[in-house]
């Protein structure tokens, strides 16, 4: 089984990164393949609505050369996917909303790649927009027939400085039971 997390933040070893990490290294203990992709800072057009991926169907977006492919191939090929973003006005970064554009779109081009694949959103928040960005990546997640676990609260951390989130004691608590039922879930889904 393979998890793939995608930290959106162009903060490398920021929040975001320290919610995905937490997630990942308690995966890993229990045996299973973790993959971390930086997002944040690389580059990451949007989506142009080309419709070549239709024309293709090779799994791939031909609208843009830059980064997001590769990261298109790593979540067709994880049982499971984190999506992690800072709020920046309210929203996921801009390379997240590329992200999420274009890998939606070739899923949908190519018979819904992405359908029944378990996903799940890590938000780090300085103060408000934790809950709008969370949404707005689990509609990703929801309009692509993903399965979104829950963890007993929403998934977000709050902090402001690199590190400070690992300080919020129910984020991390919330960070660590997103893992157990990850854990859980794939294991139940592989059958």
């Amino acid at each position: 089984m393979k998890v793939v997390a995608i930290n959106g933040s162009p903060r490398k070893k920021g929040n975001t990164h320290n919610s995905l990490r937490r997630i990942l290294d308690r995966l890993e203990k229990d045996g299973i393949e973790t993959v971390f992709i930086q997002l944040g800072g690389a580059a990451a057009g949007g989506c142009t609505a080309c419709y070549k991926c239709f024309d293709a169907k090779d799994g791939a977006c031909h609208g843009r050369k830059d980064d997001i492919n590769s990261m298109i191939t790593a979540i067709m090929s994880a049982d499971a996917v984190l999506l992690g973003s800072p709020v920046y006005f309210g929203s996921v970064t801009a390379e997240m909303k590329a992200l999420i554009d274009r890998a939606g779109l070739v899923s949908r081009a190519n018979g819904h790649l992405l359908s029944r694949k378990v996903g799940a959103a890590v938000v780090s928040v300085r103060r408000q927009g934790g809950l709008a960005t969370f949404n707005q990546i689990n509609q990703f997640f929801l309009i692509n027939n993903m399965i979104v676990p829950g963890a007993g609260y929403w998934n977000i951390a709050v902090g402001r400085e690199p590190g400070d989130a690992l300080n919020d004691e129910e984020g991390m608590k919330t960070m660590d039971e997103l893992a157990d039922n990850i854990v859980w879930l794939i294991g139940r889904l592989a059958g």
